[in-house]
């Protein structure tokens, strides 16, 4: 009898519950959930809150714009998703945090569960944070409303690493950053299109000179648009001499084209 591996838990605790309707009913992360693959609980702290107003957030002490979240019912609530059996890591998505990489993405999907708090405002009271979370993460460089958007954001990361959640997985391996570079141009019919081809060495049907033409544009891209990304595989002994000589050789074409 074959075991079943049992579902990725993640809880989410957010002032607005309803917006994650988007990854429950659509795309990969909706898959996931009818298959059984993923369970999405979640947790509004209003729901904890003391008084009678529902209130979670009040004015910031030494003045300034903007509310903050009170630790309290953010507490409660992680409170009661511990005591519902989530006992994993709780993540807050804040722009002061680690930023997310595919490698982080990767271990999340082989957890069992985890939290993710989604911050509101000019954000959560400190004290909530140093005692209760155990990673802060970010999304990018950037601020926006709340912290649901750059969950859902991860959430459909993770899963995408989930097995039985991508029809093709051999899909996801080629992804960008998998290997340490941004994934090379694709191409689909027609074979011509307003006057623009499709690169020949796609048109080979030689599979050996295909896999070598993506890598070497996978370079080359990430050259041109991220080169903070290939000096990290560089770094990381990602480049082999053959793939160094080639990528010097169109650099230098690049800098006699300018």
């Amino acid at each position: 009898m074959s075991l079943v591996a049992a579902p990725l838990r993640v809880d989410v605790v957010s002032l607005f519950p309803a917006m994650f309707d988007a990854l429950v009913s659509h795309g990969i992360s909706g898959r996931a959930l009818e298959r059984g693959l993923l369970t999405l609980q979640r947790w509004n702290p209003r729901d904890q809150a003391a008084d009678a107003y529902r209130r979670v957030d009040d004015r910031p002490f030494g003045g300034g714009p903007g509310m903050v979240l009170m630790a309290e019912p953010l507490a409660r609530t992680l409170d009661a998703i511990q005591a519902d059996g989530n006992t994993g890591p709780v993540l807050y998505l804040s722009p002061r945090g680690r930023p997310l990489t595919q490698a982080r993405v990767c271990e999340l999907a082989t957890m069992a569960s985890w939290t993710l708090l989604c911050g509101r405002y000019e954000g959560v009271d400190e004290r909530l944070l140093a005692a209760r979370v155990d990673e802060e993460i970010a999304i990018g460089d950037f601020v926006v409303s709340g912290g649901e958007l750059p969950a859902m954001m991860l959430i459909d990361a993770v899963v995408r690493w989930l097995p039985g959640a991508v029809q093709d997985a051999a899909s996801v391996q080629q992804d960008s950053f998998v290997d340490g570079l941004l994934d090379c141009p694709h191409y689909t019919r027609p074979e011509h299109w307003q006057g623009h081809p499709v690169p020949r060495e796609l048109m080979s049907g030689n599979h050996q000179h295909i896999e070598r033409w993506r890598r070497q544009q996978s370079l080359l891209v990430t050259a041109r648009r991220r080169p903070d990304v290939l000096e990290r595989a560089r770094a990381a002994g990602l480049l082999a001499p053959d793939d160094e000589v080639w990528l010097a050789s169109q650099l230098q074409i690049d800098q006699e084209l300018r």
